[in-house]
């Protein structure tokens, strides 16, 4: 009994304080904040641990299976994990909060980093490839980690709140890569296997990632967010607060999803072989970090700058500057000489670009045209596409290559890049 009015009483005090929110718009604005604040702390340990699996996730698998023709196969199983990551990560944000979804979808994936540490050291590929299932659950959760800025931010502001978390993905994303040669000479100390290096500091930031989360987005944004839909408030300060949209533009969520899903497939085929196509040219693996490391810094660095775009120039504006440099990378990455490392820098900076560009632009179409009621669950549905298109173009990639060339590889990415201009031209009617 007594337990139970002290329950009762704990209940009775979370809604008083939820309800204070509600209550006053400059509670609202400081959460906005911190919201941005935590969520972007994440971001620097999210964005270390997806880069193990970008850089040596092929390299393991060629050197496990003996044959380059599966090497885009550790690419593809992470993104098929980040797809049903995603449908869970979403379904579990929607029902509880952002806090518990994003919290448990990086606890999981650091826990697969730590399969695939075991697998490695037993030379299991049996165990590789459920583990790297797993791990993709880190990758869809830093990906969904960009939609809980947005749950307090007006419509002119969605974008700049994308992009302002997803900027400090940049700091753990460029050291990833930056760090094999460090993590591979550690783990070769410790008596494992120099390519699961980079997997000992993946597992350790996802895990960090979650629990940040878990202990500090309090109290949570998107229940705040509904709360205030479900009032029917209309915001005080423009810059800061809920819009109150309450329609959901199916067309909008359409065309959002195609410019994301187009990009992925484009930049995870090109990028999932770069790092076997330099090894062919005799280039190490230290050189290999720096390429990646470049690429994915141009994945996230440009975001605030980005953000501001999509904000001014507008959704559609910006998916056609992100086909248009999509192809330019494409091009540069199949004509320039494999020996030549600052042509592969520029082209896989550019192909990081445009699907920044591209994400940012598409993301900011998700939020508009959702409604809070629904957002998470179709925010999570719509990044399982993403995570299956990036699946595609990872398993694809390899055989490709295997049955062609990387020069084929980067033009077909370039050319299916060009796709997005129809898309976006027929979407400019419902553009807001």
């Amino acid at each position: 009994m007594v337990l139970q009015k002290e329950s009762v009483k704990a209940l009775d005090e979370q809604t008083a304080t939820l309800q204070s929110y509600i209550c006053s718009p400059e509670k609202q604005k400081s959460l906005y904040k911190r919201t941005l604040f935590v969520v972007s702390i994440s971001q620097i340990f999210g964005g270390a641990g997806l880069a193990a699996g970008v850089t040596v996730g092929a390299l393991l698998a060629q050197q496990m299976l003996g044959t380059e023709a599966f090497a885009g196969l550790p690419s593809a199983i992470l993104t098929l994990g980040s797809a049903v990551a995603a449908l869970f990560v979403g379904k579990l944000s929607q029902r509880y909060g952002r806090r518990t979804g994003l919290s448990a979808g990086f606890i999981v994936g650091g826990l697969g980093a730590i399969g695939v540490i075991i697998a490695a050291i037993i030379n299991s590929a049996y165990l590789l490839f459920p583990s790297l299932l797993v791990y993709g659950a880190g990758t869809a959760t830093n990906l969904q980690a960009r939609y809980a800025g947005t749950d307090l931010a007006n419509s002119k502001q969605r974008a700049t709140a994308i992009s302002m978390t997803m900027v400090f993905t940049t700091f753990g994303a460029v050291a990833g890569p930056n760090l094999v040669n460090v993590m591979g000479n550690f783990a070769l100390s410790i008596g494992v296997p120099s390519l699961a290096g980079p997997f000992i500091l993946a597992a350790t930031a996802y895990i960090l990632a979650g629990v940040v989360l878990f202990i500090m987005l309090r109290p949570d944004p998107l229940v705040i967010a509904r709360m205030l839909e479900a009032t029917n408030q209309e915001p005080i300060d423009k810059g800061h607060l809920t819009a109150t949209e309450h329609t959901e533009d199916k067309k909008g969520i359409m065309v959002g999803a195609t410019i994301m899903v187009l990009t992925q497939i484009v930049m995870v085929a090109i990028m999932t072989m770069t790092p076997v196509h330099m090894r062919h040219h005799g280039h190490s693996l230290g050189a290999v970090g720096l390429v990646i490391g470049f690429h994915i810094g141009a994945m996230y660095l440009p975001s605030l700058i980005t953000g501001f775009l999509v904000d001014k120039l507008g959704r559609t504006t910006m998916a056609i500057a992100s086909g248009t440099t999509l192809l330019l990378a494409g091009l540069l990455s199949a004509f320039a000489p494999g020996d030549s490392i600052v042509l592969l820098i520029i082209a896989l900076s550019l192909l990081g670009l445009g699907w920044n560009f591209g994400l940012i632009s598409g993301t900011a179409l998700i939020v508009d045209s959702t409604k809070t009621s629904t957002r998470a669950k179709t925010q999570g549905s719509v990044d399982v596409l993403i995570a299956l298109s990036g699946a595609a173009g990872g398993a694809s990639s390899g055989m490709i290559v295997a049955g062609s060339s990387y020069l084929t590889l980067s033009l077909i990415g370039g050319i299916l890049s060009l796709l997005l201009i129809p898309v976006v031209i027929w979407s400019r009617g419902s553009e807001k």
